[in-house]
C-alpha cells in the first residue's frame, strides 16, 4: 500500500493530478479542492488513501492528513463513496465537518454537490453517533498543528522569549559577585556593568 508521496508536481488535470517521485509518475484522484492549490512544478507531499479493486487500483491524494481520515470515514457511511466524500470536501472545510457531525447537522451537508437530502441527512445522523476519525498522526477531527500550504509539513513553532526580569539579569551580572571575588589581584580584572561591578580577564 502507498501512504505517502513526496515530489514534484508533474501534470494538474480535472479530477486527478500527476506527482513525479524519482521519475516515476503517479495518477493521483484529488478533491478541486486540493488541485487548485497544486501546480506543475511544485514539490509537494500528498497523504494517499490507495484503494484496491478486483479491477482497479486507485490513488487518492490529500495535503493534509486528516482530510484523507474524512474521506476514509465518510465513505463508512452507506451510500457514500469516493466521488461524495471528494463532494463534501469541497463544499465544506474539515473544521465545519466536525461540528456538523458533532450537531447532526443535515444542512451542511446538502452543501455538497450530488448529496440529496435523504443522504444528507443518514450521514449527520449516523455520524452524530460516531467518534471523529484518528488520523495518521494521531489527530482528532483536527489538524494537530498548524501546517504549511502545498507541503503539509508541520510549520514550526514561534521562538520562545525569556521573562523581561530575566533578560535583564542577564545582561548585567549582579553586583554582588564583586563582594565575592573582590580579592582576586587588580590586573585580573575588567569592568562588567555600569554600577562598577568588574569581571575577571581571562588569564589565557
Amino acid at each position: 500500500m502507498i501512504g505517502m508521496l513526496k515530489g514534484v508536481v508533474e501534470a494538474v488535470g480535472a479530477d486527478e493530478a500527476v506527482i513525479d517521485v524519482n521519475g516515476v509518475g503517479y495518477l493521483v484522484g484529488c478533491a478541486s479542492r486540493t488541485l487548485a492549490r497544486l501546480e506543475p512544478g511544485q514539490s509537494v507531499t500528498m497523504h494517499i488513501e490507495t484503494h484496491v479493486r478486483e479491477d482497479a487500483f486507485r490513488l487518492f491524494g490529500f495535503l493534509e492528513d486528516i482530510e484523507r481520515a474524512w474521506f476514509v470515514h465518510l465513505q463508512n457511511i452507506q451510500g457514500v463513496g469516493a466521488k461524495a466524500a471528494f463532494a463534501i470536501l469541497d463544499a465544506v472545510p474539515v473544521s465545519e465537518i466536525a461540528n456538523a457531525a458533532a450537531l447532526g447537522d443535515t444542512s451542511t451537508f446538502s452543501r455538497a454537490k450530488g448529496v440529496g437530502p435523504k443522504l444528507a441527512t443518514r450521514i449527520a445522523t449516523e455520524l452524530k453517533d460516531k467518534a471523529p476519525p484518528q488520523g495518521r498522526s494521531f489527530s482528532i477531527g483536527l489538524a494537530p498543528h498548524p501546517v504549511e500550504p502545498g507541503t503539509g509539513k508541520p510549520r514550526p513553532p514561534p521562538p520562545r522569549r525569556r521573562p523581561a526580569a530575566l533578560r535583564a539579569t542577564m545582561r548585567s551580572p549582579p553586583c554582588s559577585i564583586w563582594a565575592i571575588t573582590k580579592a582576586w589581584p587588580a590586573r585580573l580584572w575588567r569592568p562588567c556593568c555600569a554600577s562598577g561591578a568588574r569581571r575577571r580577564r581571562s588569564t589565557t
